[in-house]
């Protein structure tokens, strides 16, 4: 099927597993007191997810104007929240982009980089996203 994907999670030990993504593998763990905190949990894997996802979303499109861009740097934060089972769920991902120098078409990006975002994309159909990209020098060029 078009577009279909796959990852195959083996049990190791508790709540610890070796999450198999085909071509390279990572350990996953629950935090104290469930499991061990020996690796990311699912809720860190989500933001981390989106963070890649806008991450390689912006430098493909700097790229697409002829930029090289290395060292940028993309902090994903996420908020829990219970609902009204008073179960645990992911309320909001907040995820900050610094771009290391200033870049030709950067205005451009900025207007579309977030739409070309798959993943960011299906998570905001459940849970909001808030981006802010921030040039060299600190300022503020980008926020939604």
């Amino acid at each position: 099927m078009e577009g279909a994907f796959s990852v195959t999670l083996d049990q190791e030990e508790d709540y610890r597993f070796r999450a198999d993504f085909g071509n390279s593998d990572l350990l996953v763990d629950e935090p104290p007191p469930l499991g061990k905190g020996s690796g990311p949990n699912a809720s860190k894997m989500l933001a981390s997810a989106v963070a890649n996802c806008l991450s390689a979303s912006l430098v493909f499109c700097l790229k697409k104007f002829g930029n090289e861009v290395e060292g940028m740097k993309t902090k994903a934060s996420g908020i829990l929240v219970r609902n009204e089972k008073g179960r645990l769920r992911i309320g909001q991902i907040d995820v900050e982009i610094k771009l290391p120098e200033d870049y030709e078409h950067t205005d451009r990006c900025l207007l579309q980089f977030e739409d070309f975002c798959v993943v960011t994309a299906s998570v905001r159909q459940g849970i909001p996203v808030s981006v802010r990209v921030f040039g060299k020098d600190g300022n503020l060029l980008h926020e939604s």
